[in-house]
């Protein structure tokens, strides 16, 4: 009987020493996937301002676009670059649309063991028609 409650306690030590460990690759997974998800909105973003760039639209209508096409990014950490501009773009040119965002780390130990911003690029490249 005496050596079961010694193992009860030794179980309770090994998981106090493990819980930080398991929640912090844990933190570290929802942080990364939150990540990812922004990038992927970004680059759907991009690609879609791409799109409406070589049919005709002007560089205001682009990044309007871009803001619609990612609603659960902070619009005012996005810069959208739209290169050519739409007074020298001509059908043949390649037409590339950048958008940048700056992803703000959210989770408190991993923002405090990296920088706590983090630069996202997107980048599409299509031919005016």
């Amino acid at each position: 009987m005496k050596s079961l409650k010694n193992q009860r306690g030794q179980a309770l030590v090994e998981f106090a020493i493990i819980l930080p460990i398991l929640l912090m690759l844990v933190m570290g997974i929802l942080q990364f996937g939150m990540m990812l998800n922004s990038y992927l909105s970004i680059e759907n973003a991009s690609r879609e301002g791409a799109r409406a760039g070589v049919i005709g639209s002007s560089d205001v209508e682009i990044e309007n676009l871009i803001i619609a096409a990612s609603p659960s990014l902070d619009s005012n950490d996005l810069t959208v670059t739209v290169t050519p501009n739409e007074a020298s773009r001509k059908s043949g040119d390649t037409l590339t649309v950048k958008v940048t965002y700056n992803y703000k780390l959210i989770v408190p130990i991993i923002s405090s063991l990296f920088n706590n911003l983090i630069v996202l690029n997107g980048q599409t490249s299509m031919r005016v028609e």
